[in-house]
């Protein structure tokens, strides 16, 4: 399988980055003693039908977090609340990270597929340093469409002029690998379970 894949497609949250344990994203864990403020007042207004808006370009996430802050009447500086969020939510898998050095030697071309908006992608690119660690960060933020819909697998293969089945997703997600698979892509789904063996296979290549 591995001598016939040219791409691998990396997803980042639950993947590359590993913020999330037992399906809760640690950064929230502190969230109540670091800033005072109710999570859950919090994500009941950010994390709405809206929130999916900031995810495929159509909000831009500091206007939410805006209309939260009125509404709450939190007078923070919202630009110094968004890098707390990004650096509380930045956990990256470092074993992953020499995985991704390795292939870098090898014919196999490695970019990232991820569902996130444009600030936040910006962070991982710029700040987390990803943008030098793959050819491109292919984010539903600026793709105007999110994983896992067909859209965003054909865009990504149509943007590397790749065909389907040389493409590996490596997602967290079963819906994404599923939706995957039906385009045509290979995917492996990384899990708690799955994560040792598959960073074996692919450190095969």
């Amino acid at each position: 399988m591995l001598q016939d894949i040219d791409v691998i497609a990396w997803d980042f949250d639950g993947v590359l980055n590993r913020n999330i344990v037992n399906d809760r994203f640690i950064w929230v864990q502190q969230f109540e003693e670091d800033l005072g403020i109710s999570w859950h007042t919090f994500a009941q207004e950010m994390f709405t039908d809206d929130f999916k808006e900031v995810l495929v370009g159509h909000v831009d996430l500091r206007d939410l977090l805006s209309r939260w802050a009125d509404k709450t009447d939190y007078t923070g500086d919202l630009d110094h609340f968004l890098l707390y969020w990004f650096e509380k939510d930045a956990h990256p898998d470092f074993d992953l990270l020499a995985l991704m050095r390795r292939l870098s030697n090898t014919h196999v071309r490695q970019v990232i597929a991820t569902n996130n908006g444009a600030r936040r992608t910006r962070y991982i690119e710029e700040q987390m340093g990803y943008k030098d660690r793959v050819e491109t960060v292919f984010a539903s933020g600026r793709m105007g469409v999110a994983k896992p819909s067909a859209e965003f697998f054909l865009h990504v293969t149509n943007a590397l002029k790749i065909p389907a089945n040389r493409m590996l997703l490596i997602d967290d997600r079963e819906d994404n690998i599923m939706s995957a698979l039906d385009m045509g892509w290979r995917a492996l789904h990384f899990t708690p379970n799955t994560r040792e063996q598959i960073i074996k296979v692919l450190g095969s290549f």
